[in-house]
């Protein structure tokens, strides 16, 4: 019994500490991890995996990178400003790398470390499409998207750990402990994988826009990535939307990403 009551005091702990409330939609999210904690933290990782792998430099594509990337960072901090957070990336700390790997994919750590892998450029094929990408990347940093998975994941442990105890050695007890890391997956951390991905795709469409770069170009981009095949993987049991979602989702942001670019003097695109 006191178990119990000590695990229930954790996860109760554990959910009134996490709240932080999201500059973009002013809706409180789960993250216990501040900057302080998290940001050294990526950047010991960041610049082991730029040790392990190898950094593509002083190249054209080398140099887009480098230049979209700072063109999008500048945007996010004028974003930001706008928001009524001017000083709200002071403590990060912009890079921006190509890494040669054919893999198909671009990440951002928290604190702003960028990767981009070569594999992804024939699918930007151009700077817009590129910036899209980038935003994209960039919004996850932007929104704490790292800080949260971390206390989700912690949740759903402390969460499981409490239920087996409470149930014990039970029928109701076994049952749980064999199925709760599979529900709890499709129910709580896919779903909630899946709204950072659509919210980053939002808001990374929005900040590549007011940088300058084209946001009719998202759902093309999305086009490339849906011809490059699928993994086959449900939507419902996927991290990720499906291309179709987002191809659906992007082609009803780009016009207010556009709106919203019009309000920091960008009329026209790259």
């Amino acid at each position: 019994m006191k178990s119990r009551s000590i695990l229930l005091a954790l996860v109760t702990v554990l959910l009134v500490v996490s709240c932080k409330t999201s500059p973009f939609t002013g809706k409180q999210t789960l993250n216990r991890y501040d900057n302080s904690t998290l940001f050294p933290m990526a950047f010991q990782q960041y610049d082991a995996f730029l040790k392990e792998n190898k950094v593509v430099s002083n190249t054209s594509e080398a140099q887009m990178v480098q230049r979209v990337g700072s063109n999008i960072a500048k945007a996010a901090e004028r974003y930001m400003t706008a928001l009524g957070y001017p000083n709200y990336l002071d403590d990060y700390r912009w890079e921006y790398n190509l890494v040669q790997d054919e893999a198909i994919n671009a990440f951002c750590m928290p604190g702003g470390k960028i990767v981009v892998y070569t594999g992804i450029l024939p699918v930007a094929q151009d700077e817009a499409g590129l910036a899209m990408i980038l935003g994209h990347e960039l919004a996850h940093a932007l929104a704490n998207h790292g800080g949260q998975r971390m206390t989700a994941g912690e949740a759903q442990s402390v969460v499981g750990a409490v239920g087996g105890l409470a149930l014990g050695d039970s029928k109701s007890g076994q049952l749980f402990n064999q199925y709760y890391g599979t529900a709890s997956n499709i129910v709580g951390i896919l779903p909630f994988s899946r709204s950072h991905e659509s919210e980053a795709d939002e808001i990374g469409t929005i900040i590549a826009a007011i940088a300058g770069y084209d946001p009719y170009e998202a759902p093309k981009l999305w086009e490339r990535m849906k011809a490059q095949g699928s993994s086959g993987t449900p939507e419902i049991l996927s991290t990720h939307p499906s291309p179709d979602t987002r191809i659906q989702a992007l082609t009803t942001i780009a016009p207010r990403a556009a709106a919203e670019a019009k309000k920091f003097g960008v009329t026209s695109f790259k």
